[in-house]
């Protein structure tokens, strides 16, 4: 392990899933959210093919033990994507990103629900904290105050970043299931390969021949995600989970600075304390994912018979 190797890939990722989300947000306005969904996961996959082919997996790493199972949780997670960039383009940056966060704690609720894992009033206390946090974020956007047209455009935009929350947690828990038998490479590639096909599905719905700068805007999110993608995966070959997950909520900081100064976005008081209380519920559950597994090793360490 090198663990301050995985930090920094983790770090890179976040980074870059933030650009990806800025670009994306910046074309919402003309370039309609499946559209942005085909050429995120389009142009991934060159990167993500090129990224096997350096590694030298390129002939094992793409068999598919489950085919069913790929497509399902391609279709929750295309889902998951098209309702976050719809989101952008309604929401500032930061409170989609604090909202993203809410999928951690719903996976931490599917996973006692549709996997029968042990989840313990500990955990359940942390999810219990975050949710509290969403209500907070989500407060401003639920109260008839101001321009009607815009509160509900807001709103529109609040419930459809929680709904991708909601398919995000979705597809963890099919990755959950699939690491099993799946290579997490496959699990990549097979991802943006039906997501792509899947986006063409919203071509009545409007597609639009985007201007030179949209569809630069759209080629760099595209290779950038597949990119980030890349980069979050080689971080969990260096590092426990446990070690670089708390990085995800770094995006935070970087939404908050890209907002600021690219998209003109004030965080409010709600939105920074809310957010405060999803994170530090976050972490709490991450804390306690680490020391059940701790606890599990040290189980299994006493019942291997010593040679």
């Amino acid at each position: 392990m090198q663990p301050i190797k995985g930090i920094l890939l983790k770090l890179c990722a976040v980074v870059l899933f933030i650009i990806m989300a800025s670009l994306i947000k910046a074309v919402s306005d003309v370039v309609p959210p499946g559209e942005a969904v085909f050429f995120r996961s389009l142009l991934a996959i060159p990167v993500i093919l090129t990224w096997l082919w350096w590694r030298g997996d390129l002939r094992t790493g793409l068999k598919a033990s489950s085919k069913a199972s790929h497509f399902w949780r391609g279709l929750v997670g295309t889902v998951a994507m098209g309702l976050g960039f719809a989101g952008l383009g309604l929401l500032p940056l930061p409170e989609v990103t604090a909202l993203g966060y809410a999928a951690p704690l719903l996976t931490v609720v599917f996973a006692a629900m549709f996997l029968n894992e042990k989840v313990g009033i500990f955990r359940i206390s942390a999810v219990g904290l975050g949710f509290s946090g969403v209500l907070i974020v989500l407060s401003p956007r639920l109260t008839a105050l101001g321009d009607e047209a815009l509160q509900a455009a807001q709103a529109l935009g609040a419930v459809l970043v929680l709904m991708s929350a909601v398919c995000a947690a979705l597809a963890q828990i099919y990755i959950r299931k699939m690491v099993a038998t799946e290579q997490t490479s496959a699990i990549v590639f097979y991802f943006s390969l039906t997501s792509t096909l899947l986006s063409l599905l919203t071509i009545p719905f409007g597609w639009v021949w985007p201007a030179p700068w949209a569809l630069a805007c759209l080629v760099l999110a595209g290779l950038i995600g597949g990119t980030a993608q890349i980069f979050l995966t080689s971080a969990y070959r260096f590092a426990d989970a446990s070690v670089v997950a708390p990085f995800d909520y770094a995006s935070m900081i970087f939404a908050l600075i890209i907002g600021y100064m690219v998209f003109n976005e004030v965080p409010t008081l709600s939105m920074l304390g809310g957010a405060a209380l999803i994170i530090l519920a976050g972490l709490i559950i991450i804390l306690r994912e680490h020391y059940l597994g701790l606890r599990r090793g040290q189980a299994r360490a006493v019942k291997t018979p010593q040679g």
